[in-house]
């Protein structure tokens, strides 16, 4: 009888090694590697969809006729704006997220929209049945002849419930739970994820069905299974938010049909989810007025302008090596920007501790919010309260200079319409617009002009 061949997969990179190592190579993570055993080659590599009939060949770039591509819209604005405009036929998305967050119930509703929309819309649940998939449904309102239920995870029976309904939209949930037979590893494991991913792609692209598949995420945050399963997909979406709070957050990290930058806002209620039109006024309604180390930046988030609040808490240290935390920005930029106010300010700095944080939850990653950060970190440490109808935007450079940003007209428009009446910018940004009539609009060229315009000194 011969004998099984046996492999070594690392759960969380796919790397692949004939034996077992503590640390995985790849990904140098420990105790990650599982054995599998090697299918024959017979029967563990045959597609589920038949190729097209057709020999194809390849085309001159020139002759290819160029088609603008209809989207499929949702009655959500938000959920349209962050994959582009609306739903591509023929994608494959990939919606990641923390258990519990709220992917099943944003794409319950989704299904629902579209298929009220005279769509047919197939809903695959590998987690939960159908009657339960019904009682969340009757909880959301959901209701419509046109959206489907099949509680199923063998990708077979899958493959061929979509062969004979030939539905217009389809959700898989998750998966972690699909199974393909002639993989002999466990369902969730980096063989079965990337065998079932690779077939719900060929079904995609050859039938030009949009599928939605929903990931779980590890302890790290990352969606679980190799990263190769980011790559496979057209998109790929992330669900955010503490459960404890009602706002989630939906932002897209890669997007072959549109920017990544895009981010929409949710409010969480009993019957479901409701989209935030104003995030800006969502972020800033709980802040308080007269405190030190408070500031307000416009951020571009894709293509449009969100207002938070940055605060700032500085006080003297404890130990001999003092702390520098920060929340929803870059930790490194933090003791850069302290850095840069005690070297061209002349503010004693070494010896606070720093905890900085993005109030509302959000993350913040462009350059253009750190003029919001000094003047917070400075208005802690002096304890000195800023101009709370001020807005500051600007990158600052490591010679404490102000130097200009993307944008700013969309970002000083947003500010007037919230009623902020002053704008702390960069003096290059002064050119080539007309501010709104209702905000005054400061150039300054280095940080030290910029704390004496909010701080007086």
């Amino acid at each position: 009888m011969a004998k099984k061949k046996t492999r070594f997969v690392c759960q969380e990179c796919g790397y692949e090694s004939p034996k077992w190592m503590g640390k995985c190579p790849g990904c140098q993570s420990w105790n990650s590697l599982v054995e599998e055993v090697v299918a024959s080659s017979s029967g563990s590599r045959h597609t589920l969809v038949s190729p097209p009939s057709d020999n194809k060949k390849p085309e001159r770039i020139t002759s290819i006729a160029s088609e603008d591509t209809p989207r499929i819209r949702t009655k959500m604005p938000e959920f349209n704006r962050v994959l582009g405009g609306g739903v591509v036929p023929g994608s494959l998305v990939l919606i990641g997220g923390d258990p519990g967050i709220g992917k099943s119930t944003l794409l319950l509703q989704v299904s629902s929209q579209l298929a009220d929309s005279s769509l047919k819309v197939l809903y695959i649940s590998g987690e939960e049945s159908a009657r339960q998939t019904k009682l969340r449904a009757d909880r959301l309102g959901v209701m419509s002849d046109n959206l489907y239920v099949l509680a199923e995870t063998n990708l077979v029976d899958i493959v061929n419930q979509i062969d004979q309904l030939d539905p217009d939209f389809v959700v898989i949930d998750s998966i972690q739970t699909i199974y393909r037979e002639e993989v002999t590893s466990a369902p969730g494991s980096v063989s079965q994820v990337r065998e079932c991913t690779s077939e719900l792609m060929r079904i995609s692209k050859s039938r030009s069905i949009p599928i939605f598949i929903v990931g779980h995420v590890t302890k790290e945050g990352s969606i679980a299974g190799p990263r190769l399963l980011e790559h496979m997909v057209d998109a790929v979406l992330y669900f955010e938010g503490e459960r404890h709070h009602t706002f989630r957050i939906l932002r897209g990290v890669k997007n072959r049909f549109g920017s990544t930058n895009e981010m929409g806002i949710f409010e969480m209620k009993e019957e479901g989810l409701q989209e935030v039109l104003n995030p800006s006024q969502i972020f800033l309604e709980e802040r308080s007025q007269g405190a030190a180390g408070s500031t307000v930046v416009a951020s571009m988030e894709g293509s449009r302008p969100v207002l938070v609040e940055i605060q700032s808490l500085i006080s003297p240290t404890s130990f001999g090596n003092p702390r520098r935390m920060a929340t929803g920005i870059d930790h490194n930029r933090v003791p850069l920007l302290m850095a840069v106010l005690e070297k061209r300010v002349g503010l004693l700095l070494q010896n606070q501790d720093a905890y900085v944080k993005v109030a509302g939850g959000v993350k913040l990653d462009e350059p253009a919010i750190d003029l919001a950060i000094a003047v917070s970190i400075a208005s802690s440490f002096k304890d000195q309260i800023s101009k709370p109808n001020d807005v500051l935007i600007g990158e600052v450079g490591l010679t404490g200079e102000v130097r200009r940003v993307a944008r700013i007209d969309q970002r000083v428009q947003e500010a007037a319409k919230l009623g902020f009446k002053r704008a702390i910018i960069p003096k290059k940004n002064l050119e080539g617009w007309t501010p709104p009539t209702s905000i005054e609009v400061i150039g300054v060229n280095t940080v030290q002009e910029a704390l004496k315009a909010t701080l007086g000194g």
